[in-house]
């Protein structure tokens, strides 16, 4: 779907404003992340192999998905995608960025855990919202 007048556009440009902001709010909590894991790479945090893996991706995660998340709104934008479709699309992607972070983190809470708790759920539905959000973006971008 694509936008038919001038303050459907207007509004799904500020909606994509708004994403974006709190998308640059948020990257400083990856930029503490990191700083988290100097504490556990010099042992100031004590945790397992496995913790220290799932964190690290947890981080990877954040950022990449975050980055991704600010470049698939201006294709969005640029699409002019509105409606449902353009909201889930413009929405999916930063949610996939939070829930495949989050899962990371939430699954290898406790101490001494060696394998992933129940949280590891937030992880695979994060999957599902990039997944959706991409392949959103990428009909809108094929059939244009």
């Amino acid at each position: 779907m694509t936008e038919d007048d001038g303050s459907a556009g207007a509004r799904q440009r500020l909606i994509t404003r708004r994403i974006a902001g709190i998308l640059l709010i948020v990257m400083p909590s990856v930029e503490f992340g990191g700083y988290f894991l100097t504490l556990v790479d010099t042992g100031k945090v004590p945790q397992t192999a496995f913790q220290q893996s799932f964190d690290r991706a947890g981080h990877a995660h954040a950022g990449v998905l975050l980055i991704l998340s600010l470049v698939t709104l201006l294709f969005t934008d640029s699409m002019r995608l509105s409606g449902w479709f353009g909201l889930a699309t413009r929405l999916l992607i930063p949610l996939a960025a939070v829930l495949v972070s989050s899962g990371f983190f939430l699954s290898a809470l406790g101490a001494g855990r060696t394998q992933p708790n129940a949280f590891v759920i937030v992880l695979w539905l994060g999957v599902v919202a990039l997944a959706g959000g991409l392949i959103n973006l990428g009909v809108a971008l094929l059939r244009r």
